[in-house]
């Protein structure tokens, strides 16, 4: 059976638990987000492997990006990314990959770039699911009021994502 690593990583907003295999982070959620469980199980099952702590070759670069990223010092992420989703899911993960730091769209402006307006609630679905947090930016994306809704990590770190990424100025 193959091995999914895990650490858990502090922030300024908390700690995090990343996971990881040989391809990548597979796995970056703060450690008392809703259903964190169920995010274990669903990543293990789609790999067919176990979580194990411990040490995997993309932390580092993951710890150094993400402190970078906190301090005001990074606005994209290069660190590998292995994402396990259905197409559709991967879609939707790819386009939030895709806004710009700084910047923030509606879940029917994400409906509308994908191609399929009517596809608001499956697009907020597949925000939900993502397992990468902060390096695929889930957290840009608004209500089309305006409001801040849906954010696993909680809406006051969605809150925060957004004031950091606003100062970040290059």
């Amino acid at each position: 059976m193959e091995i999914i690593h895990l650490k858990t990583i502090s922030t300024p907003l908390g700690d995090m638990f990343a996971c990881a295999v040989n391809e990548g982070i597979c796995l970056l959620e703060f450690t008392d987000r809703k259903n964190m469980e169920r995010q274990f199980i669903s990543l293990s099952k789609a790999l067919n492997a176990e979580i194990v702590q411990g040490e995997n070759k993309h932390f580092k670069q993951l710890e150094t990006e993400l402190k970078e990223y906190f301090e005001g010092k990074r606005a994209e992420f290069e660190v590998p990314l292995y994402i396990t989703g259905t197409a559709f899911q991967e879609k939707v993960w790819q386009l939030l990959r895709e806004i710009p730091m700084g910047e923030i769209r509606t879940y029917k402006q994400q409906s509308e770039f994908l191609g399929n307006p009517k596809a608001i609630r499956a697009v907020g679905t597949a925000n939900g699911i993502n397992k990468i947090a902060i390096l695929i930016p889930c957290h840009r994306v608004i209500g089309s009021n305006g409001e801040l809704v849906g954010y696993a990590g909680g809406i006051w770190r969605k809150q925060k994502l957004l004031e950091l990424e606003k100062a970040i100025l290059f």
